[in-house]
């Protein structure tokens, strides 16, 4: 069962006084107790598209066209007032850097009771007694006295587990995880990944993960969803992605990581381009070693080429018309 579907998101910047598209249609969906992982390289619109699930776009971008359906509402056109009853307590984010993310002037504890308070209406022991509670479930060790602390005092992943805690204590439906573990070291990541594993198993939480890294897309998702430069490249469930790659980018992609069987390491030619370049065509033809004429005209559509498999590419569509 689909729990959010995005469909057909287009959306752009005033830059300059100049207005600069930087997603293209973009649509996905994530199933109930599913963890959907959209990949792609840095600028690739994976964060912008999670953001406008939350409505936390910045004050210069403009949503042209396209919904977001979160229990049969459009998130695009509901108030401020209606996303905040939303966001934090029904779709909860795991932001990108654990360092950041939290207050150095307020102890974890009195944020963590803040958002008890504001989600959950509850005060004093009730509301102490959920902080235990939460924390309790990432983890994290003397919860009750590590309510008391300040950020200083956590480690990277400690701080990383509280934000979870935050995420989770009012029992949201979805957790939208970016880049859940690029500051933390390689065995962090791994603990930080089996809890939101654990979270996903147990609370039947549905997870978007965005990242760049296939290996933890290959180990912990179960779809993912290529995105190159504004637009979805391909989708498809996970197993059936790394042993049927369809894509020119997501062969290379998974051609330039260095547990790939080659002898050689590969790598991408070029820059992935910004918006301000105007690209015809697909997007990716600049760096596609596999061009045709076509490329540089036309936009492939995104296609099934196999059941649950999706790919825009016009060499998966010449290779269909093939086999019929």
């Amino acid at each position: 069962m689909k729990i959010l579907e995005v469909k057909n998101l287009s959306l752009g910047f005033e830059c300059d006084k100049k207005f600069y598209q930087a997603l293209w249609d973009v649509s996905f969906s994530l199933e109930c107790g599913k963890m959907l992982a959209l990949v792609g390289e840095s600028g690739c619109g994976k964060s912008i598209s999670a953001m406008s699930i939350l409505n936390l776009l910045p004050k210069n971008a403009e949503v042209i066209g396209g919904e977001i359906i979160f229990d049969g509402k459009n998130l695009l056109k509901l108030s401020q007032k209606e996303m905040q009853n939303i966001r934090g307590k029904r779709i909860a984010l795991i932001p990108q850097d654990p360092m950041t993310a939290l207050n150095p002037l307020f102890t974890v504890g009195d944020q963590l009771l803040e958002v008890i308070k504001i989600h959950c209406g509850l005060t004093g022991k009730e509301a102490e007694k959920k902080a235990i509670e939460a924390f309790d479930a990432v983890k994290i060790p003397c919860a009750k006295s590590r309510l008391k602390s300040y950020p200083h005092e956590f480690s990277g992943g400690m701080k990383q587990r509280a934000i979870i805690a935050m995420a989770l204590v009012c029992d949201a439906e979805i957790l939208i995880a970016d880049e859940p573990t690029t500051a933390l070291d390689v065995t962090i990541q791994a603990r930080i990944m089996n809890l939101i594993e654990d979270i996903k198993r147990e609370r039947n939480t549905s997870i978007l993960l965005i990242t760049h890294d296939l290996a933890l897309v290959s180990e912990y998702a179960d779809d993912v969803n290529v995105m190159y430069s504004g637009r979805i490249a391909e989708t498809a469930p996970v197993d059936e992605f790394f042993q049927n790659t369809q894509h020119p980018y997501s062969k290379a992609l998974i051609n330039s990581l260095p547990s790939n069987r080659l002898k050689t390491l590969e790598t991408i030619s070029g820059q992935p381009p910004t918006i301000r370049e105007e690209i015809l065509g697909c997007r990716f033809h600049p760096r596609c070693k596999f061009k045709m004429d076509v490329c540089s005209t036309t936009v492939p559509e995104l296609l099934e080429t196999s059941p649950a498999h999706m790919c825009a590419c016009f060499l998966t569509e010449k290779s269909d018309q093939t086999q019929s």
